[in-house]
């Protein structure tokens, strides 16, 4: 499916589909966005020969088609490519399906190519695309990635509420229910710093070099590009600071089970410590000898257990004293 934008040299924009390929191309000076989502599998031939048509490296355009790639930047004769990770699905307990968007970006043309719907370029599309595109295509893009971005932040914070009930959760009744909770987040925020790490990689890189299709005389793009860089940051930081509340959370509940199992170990302990000596003297005694010492005391019965209510009183006493009791 094929939508476009097009902002002529009066600053007028319009929206339509393939129609307006050609009307900027006989325009001199007009900035089109030509958002291109794929088909399937079967079209991507049909999908890489148009890509060429207009200007698309072959190697950039097998990086977009691949299935799963790791977000880059990479500068080419005449245009900039970046391999952005965008949102398909997340909710607050941050199941997710990522996508990859495609940014082919020149000084007249910006190409996005994603395999799934994507929620920032549809808002972009519907409202202000057309402000940031007369500006220049690169700062659509930008703008793009920055809402995408906010899309992130959004989920992220909620997490945050999630996380909390779980904290409070484990804190009055943990279970292993929660443990394995917890191992989940654990694992969805490792995948999730990792893309971020390398969104902010990508901006460092525009920050310090003069891409084509960024290096635009006349246009100022060193605050748009500090704000997307500073919210990948932010993203980064706050999928750490999860990580490291789960990672406490964890290691609070093994704490808290590892300290009830020793007391119940020191229960045990002292049970056994207890019922040592008196079944020593029930064995003693119960054996089928017919010559034992005191075994025909008028009053050896009471005797012995008397003996063993003392042992037992004497080692509850000691255990007691010791603080294991």
């Amino acid at each position: 499916m094929i939508r476009t934008l097009f902002v002529d040299e009066l600053g007028q924009s319009q929206t339509g589909g393939e129609e307006l390929l050609q009307q900027w191309r006989d325009s001199g000076s007009g900035r089109l966005w030509l958002d291109l989502m794929s088909d399937g599998k079967e079209y991507q031939q049909a999908e890489r020969q148009f890509l060429l048509e207009l200007g698309c490296h072959t190697l950039a355009i097998e990086d977009a088609q691949r299935e799963r790639h790791p977000p880059k930047l990479e500068e080419f004769d005449d245009q900039t490519f970046i391999l952005y990770r965008g949102i398909a699905e997340l909710d607050s307990d941050l199941h997710w399906k990522s996508q990859s968007i495609s940014f082919f970006v020149s000084e007249r043309l910006l190409i996005s190519y994603h395999p799934l719907p994507a929620n920032s370029v549809d808002q972009l599309m519907k409202a202000n695309g057309g402000v940031h595109l007369q500006r220049c295509p690169a700062q659509l893009a930008l703008r793009i990635m920055h809402t995408s971005a906010g899309f992130y932040v959004n989920h992220l914070l909620a997490f945050e509420d999630k996380l909390s009930e779980v904290e409070d959760a484990i804190h009055a009744h943990g279970s292993d229910d929660l443990m394995k909770q917890l191992m989940q987040y654990r694992s969805r925020l490792v995948k999730m710093r990792r893309i971020f790490n390398y969104h902010e990689n990508i901006t460092d890189e525009l920050k310090d070099s003069d891409q084509i299709g960024f290096d635009i005389e006349g246009v100022e793009l060193d605050h748009t590009i500090n704000d997307l860089h500073d919210r990948f940051e932010r993203l980064a930081s706050l999928t750490s600071m999860f990580y490291d509340i789960c990672g406490d959370l964890i290691d609070g509940y093994l704490a808290v089970t590892s300290h009830q199992l020793n007391n119940t170990m020191r229960v045990l302990t002292v049970i056994t410590a207890i019922f040592v000596p008196l079944g020593f003297l029930a064995g003693l005694y119960g054996m089928n000898f017919d010559y034992i010492p005191e075994l025909h005391f008028k009053g050896g019965y009471f005797i012995l257990l008397a003996v063993m209510i003392s042992i037992a009183l004497g080692l509850l006493s000691w255990f007691r004293k010791h603080k294991w009791l």
